[in-house]
């Protein structure tokens, strides 16, 4: 099978969150900084059909493609470093491999034949690759294998890229692997065993790396070469295709990085397409490494304050906004569920994001009527627009205003759930996902922060505002500032009163850039700039 495509496989070894996902994405960067088409998947080995259903606290973020796919974090790193959005099939667990074989072999579509581990799940895992690179049109398609080499449950993805180059030529195929190598304080030394090991088990596989990723300290680069050459030397690779890659101050720093480690001298060798245009990441990272005069204190207030990964999305575009501002960004995390009136007024601004659930709710609650009332800047992200609906309802006259969620009573239920979403309130991928359209109210604080009335955003919600309500909640402080184009569902709302108090039912950290941060971000950030 001839194909004009390449293939990029980055793998991971010694420890698990070794930096796969944001080399991945570098790689992709620096590729479609020489003009390059570049397109990106993952491969996780878990048995969950998608992210959707997993604990936040344990896995981070749940974060939505543009056609409502509910995926791992790493895809919202795909597409701050690509600026490219990805899809449903850009993520394949093996849970939702088996899932299809399993539909697929129910529905008699394999004939009868035996369904096995080869060629069925590799051969659909292979798939996967030629219809993503070719729904993208790629010149480059990059495939991230989750999970550490080694690992049982994710050996049938390996098994499945060593496989490839069968198909498409070993040429068409680039392996790279990403390994850590620890400093030893004692003997004063980095130790390559741990990466030796990793590489001796991605060779038993049948896999030999076209090019190591040494992930390290950054303080103890003195000694760094060494590390080159002796993995070069027991591993069986070059020594220029051992990149060496020191632990950065901010994840957009790796793409310069890996130029200065040496990645350009094996990618050259797998497809020469001229030098990378690097100029929009030296900016970024000038914009990172400036020490502003001023500072901004955005007080997140959230469930999960233990793992900030879980809120990862919205601290970026955080950071995007800050940086495009010119101030430098302050985040205190405000526990939901402990908050007081001391820890508002103690931040510039305030960001309530998404969540699930009743635990902390009332502190969200609080956070949206205290900005109401102190005319504090306010964004409101999913729950928070629904958080400051139930305030301004509350202030509006229905005391007990609450959301059916929380089981608000039906003469009080100021948020309910959606048409068509009862009894599916524990079920994964049923919930209004992915991106959807609004129309802003002309003349509206969204209007002005858009510069458009028409807009996009994405979704992941089965609540929404009810509008029977609508004279209580503008009674509170509250408009309407943008709905569905049929105006059935209410999508923006603002105070015409406060200075900056603004919410969407969307969730827009999943559009903003590091170089191009996301209005309704910009915004606060100016707004509490102000105060």
């Amino acid at each position: 099978m001839k194909t004009k495509t390449k293939y990029i496989f980055v793998t991971g070894g010694v420890i698990s969150g070794v930096g796969k996902g944001i080399m991945a994405a570098s790689i992709g960067a620096i590729l479609k900084a020489k003009g390059l088409k570049v397109s990106m998947q993952k491969c996780d080995p878990y048995f969950n059909v998608d992210a959707g259903l997993l604990n936040p606290r344990e896995h981070g973020e749940c974060y939505v493609t543009q056609d409502g796919a509910e995926t791992d974090l790493d895809l919202g790193h795909y597409e701050r470093f690509l600026d490219e959005e990805m899809t449903s099939n850009s993520i394949w667990t093996s849970g939702k491999l088996y899932k299809r074989l399993i539909d697929d072999e129910r529905a008699g579509k394999f004939g009868g034949h035996t369904v096995q581990l080869v060629p069925h799940v590799t051969g659909l895992i292979q798939q996967t690759f030629l219809d993503n690179a070719k729904h993208f049109g790629s010149d480059v398609h990059i495939v991230e294998i989750g999970g550490t080499i080694g690992d049982l449950e994710g050996s049938h993805f390996v098994e499945a890229i060593r496989e490839f180059p069968t198909k498409v030529g070993r040429e068409n195929c680039l392996y790279v692997h990403v390994c850590y190598v620890p400093w030893l304080s004692t003997s004063q030394e980095f130790k390559t065993k741990p990466a030796q090991n990793s590489l001796r088990d991605l060779r038993e596989f049948g896999i030999i790396p076209d090019m190591v990723v040494a992930r390290m300290d950054v303080d103890r680069r003195v000694v760094v070469p060494q590390v080159a050459t002796k993995l070069a030397t027991f591993c069986g690779v070059s020594e220029d295709s051992v990149v060496l890659m020191p632990d950065a101050k901010s994840v957009y720093e790796v793409p310069l990085n890996a130029v200065k480690g040496g990645v350009l001298a094996p990618l050259e060798r797998f497809i020469d397409h001229g030098d990378p245009d690097m100029h929009v990441w030296e900016e970024l990272v000038d914009h990172i490494e400036s020490d502003p005069k001023e500072t901004v204190k955005i007080g997140l207030v959230a469930k999960y304050i233990d793992n900030t990964d879980t809120y990862l999305s919205v601290t970026e575009a955080l950071k995007a906004a800050a940086w495009k501002v010119g101030v430098k960004l302050e985040i205190d995390w405000i526990s939901a569920e402990e908050a007081t009136e001391a820890d508002f007024s103690d931040v510039d601004g305030i960001v309530v994001p998404g969540g699930f659930g009743v635990r902390g709710v009332e502190g969200k609650i609080a956070a949206a009527k205290y900005c109401l009332e102190h005319n504090k800047p306010y964004l409101g992200l999913c729950l928070g627009l629904q958080t400051a609906v139930i305030a301004a309802a509350r202030r509006g006259g229905i005391k007990k205003a609450n959301s059916e969620e929380f089981d608000a009573p039906a003469d009080a239920n100021v948020v309910y759930i959606m048409e068509g979403q009862k009894g599916k309130e524990s079920t994964g991928g049923t919930m209004r996902l992915g991106n959807y359209p609004a129309k802003l109210v002309k003349g509206s604080k969204m209007a002005e922060i858009y510069g458009t009335t028409d807009v996009v955003e994405r979704h992941r919600h089965r609540y929404e505002v009810n509008q029977k309500f609508l004279k209580e909640i503008e009674k509170g402080g509250l408009v309407v500032s943008g709905a569905s184009p049929d105006g059935k569902l209410v999508e923006f709302v603002e105070a015409p009163a406060c200075d900056y108090f603004v919410a969407t039912q969307g969730h827009p950290e999943y559009r903003s850039r590091p170089y191009r941060a996301h209005p309704l971000f910009e915004g606060l950030i100016r707004a509490s700039r102000q105060r």
